[in-house]
């Protein structure tokens, strides 16, 4: 099964997620695309870590994350991705749009054979004003194209507003 959790920052996707990938019983592999840039950014990882159970596997990938899921993915194992639009901003972060592509592609095409269950986390950004830089648009417009192909696939998409799950498929 995979299931994408779209969300606001700080709408409760990240513990919703969690909450999901404990109900599945299966081994929990988290998938982490956060780096440490600055001291905030650190603390927030530090938190993120705290939180989750101590028998969850830690895997830390800002970029490949179709080797990772390639690797990873087994029928007894539940892959949570946390989060997409780190990820993707990881790439952008690197100016090579050949890898973007590459990567994006990638995913899109692993995800459907992948065993056992995924779930991705990844802030809906789309919904507030159109940002005035050029590379602000291009993540936001990477992202929303990202989402739709991603909740094209998935047998479950979720929105999350408040901290209440909005059931948008099935």
């Amino acid at each position: 099964m995979q299931e994408l959790i779209l969300g606001g920052a700080r709408s409760g996707k990240s513990s919703y997620a969690e909450q999901r990938a404990q109900a599945s019983g299966l081994h929990v592999i988290y998938i982490a695309t956060a780096t440490a840039q600055d001291k905030e950014m650190a603390e927030r990882i530090t938190r993120h870590r705290q939180q989750r159970p101590d028998h969850w596997q830690l895997i830390e990938e800002p970029l490949d994350l179709v080797t990772v899921l390639q690797t990873y993915a087994a029928p007894d194992a539940c892959l949570l991705v946390d989060c997409l639009t780190l990820w993707l901003s990881n790439l952008l972060a690197q100016d090579n749009l050949g890898e973007l592509e590459q990567q994006q592609a990638g995913l899109l095409h692993l995800l459907p054979d992948l065993p056992g269950d995924i779930i991705l986390v990844s802030n809906e950004t789309g919904l507030g004003i159109i940002p005035m830089g050029e590379l602000t648009r291009r993540f936001v417009d990477e992202a929303g194209r990202l989402h739709q192909r991603l909740a094209a696939q998935c047998d479950r998409v979720t929105l999350m507003i408040a901290g209440l799950p909005q059931q948008l498929k099935p």
